[in-house]
């Protein structure tokens, strides 16, 4: 089965022009759909695996050029099939004749794309050579356009080819002239100098490696991606300790506080998780609130109290954690319930109602009955609402009232 016989589903799908204004949530499953596809084939026939995934790139731009991208979804949809595919073409076991063609159409799609799509293809331009000599004649080819980008005294020249030159100079081993032609940068960016970077190593060079890292700082620089290039420089040289005190903690990224906290851990297994916690609460002052999750994981029930009633902490989170923990943990539970309804009546929480204040009352008074502790905590309730007359305070007083009171009733009439 050759790449000029077999029909590939997902070309149909990626016409030019085929999705509309709204249709961004319908092109990222077709992504996903042709994805799948091409790493179907690709188990079975690498190169023509290796065909499909450069065919989808070349109708990346044409298909989705009237697509709202504005949310950022379609941009990550992109991101993610380029990660999947990319390492496809790299590996392929193609010839050099079928390499050059790819090599070609892929330059061209890259130059024809609108909003740089492509842009993960040109970073890894010199991979996708497939060997050092055609990344070396390309780097020939390239280094002029650039260095005339770079030297002229008029700004705002832009070449679609600049990390694929880059790459190209680093996978062909031209590690000096790289470094020289890095230093021609007006506005030198991470984006440009991480190359920079990976040259050094290949030179052995990895305290120069550091700080040329460090010395790429600036305005509108990554400095959590500098930090963890710098930190796994340090790691692979066995300097665990100092790679944990300089860049340990600020280079930890996830989407919440634990996923930073699961992040140091993993990269750290030999340090105690208390301690790593510690330290990252420390290195976030004002923030203690948001890692009682973490806290609750490791089972540091006092501490991931404390944390909750030191700074704000999401209402819901905390009502959350008093549910989960009731049979469990009554006393942990009982305190989350009581910081759900401080933090509510001094107004934090989002999109909160008067269904969140009773969940909460609900699941305090749940847990102050497995601890006999009913008239204490309904009088420490009572004093929370009655202290001030603030909004806040009048929306949980008014969405307990019916509560309250329908539990002061029983209490008499027992």
């Amino acid at each position: 089965m050759g790449e000029l016989t077999h029909k590939w589903i997902f070309s149909a799908r990626f016409r030019t022009g085929v999705y509309s204004w709204k249709a961004s949530r319908l092109a990222c499953q077709r992504l996903r759909e042709a994805v799948s596809e091409i790493r179907k084939v690709a188990k079975k026939d690498p190169v023509l695996g290796a065909e499909g995934a450069v065919h989808l790139m070349e109708k990346l731009w044409p298909a989705l050029e009237h697509v709202d991208s504005s949310s950022g979804a379609l941009g990550l949809a992109v991101n993610k099939v380029l990660g999947a595919l990319i390492p496809i073409i790299i590996k392929a076991p193609a010839d050099d004749k079928t390499r050059d063609k790819w090599l070609k159409r892929l330059w061209q799609a890259m130059a024809d794309d609108g909003v740089d799509y492509l842009g993960p293809v040109g970073d890894q331009w010199g991979e996708i050579c497939g060997s050092v000599g055609v990344a070396g004649r390309w780097a020939d080819d390239l280094v002029p356009t650039l260095r005339s980008c770079w030297t002229d005294p008029n700004p705002g020249h832009y070449f679609y080819g600049e990390t694929a030159c880059l790459s190209c100079l680093l996978v062909s081993g031209q590690h000096h002239e790289l470094l020289e032609l890095l230093e021609l940068n007006r506005y030198p960016m991470w984006h440009d100098r991480r190359y920079g970077v990976e040259a050094l190593l290949a030179l052995g060079k990895k305290a120069d490696a550091i700080q040329y890292a460090e010395d790429s700082r600036g305005l509108n620089q990554p400095d959590s991606v500098i930090d963890q290039a710098c930190e796994e420089i340090l790691i692979s040289s066995g300097l665990h300790e100092e790679a944990y005190c300089r860049y340990g903690l600020s280079a930890a990224l996830g989407n919440s506080y634990i996923a930073r906290f699961r992040a140091v851990v993993k990269r750290y297994p030999m340090r105690d998780k208390s301690q790593i916690l510690a330290d990252l609460i420390a290195a976030t002052p004002g923030e203690e609130g948001k890692w009682f999750a973490t806290a609750k994981e490791i089972k540091f029930y006092d501490l991931a109290l404390e944390l909750a009633n030191r700074t704000h902490c999401d209402p819901k989170t905390l009502t959350r954690a008093a549910r989960d923990y009731l049979d469990a943990e009554p006393a942990f539970a009982l305190g989350s319930a009581m910081a759900a309804l401080r933090w509510l009546s001094e107004g934090w929480g989002y999109e909160v109602t008067g269904v969140d204040v009773v969940e909460a009352y609900d699941r305090a008074m749940d847990a102050a009955a497995k601890l006999n502790k009913i008239d204490e905590v309904t009088g420490r309730i009572r004093r929370l609402v009655e202290s001030d007359e603030s909004a806040s305070i009048w929306f949980v007083r008014q969405a307990l009232h019916r509560r309250m009171s329908a539990h002061i009733s029983s209490t008499n009439e027992a």
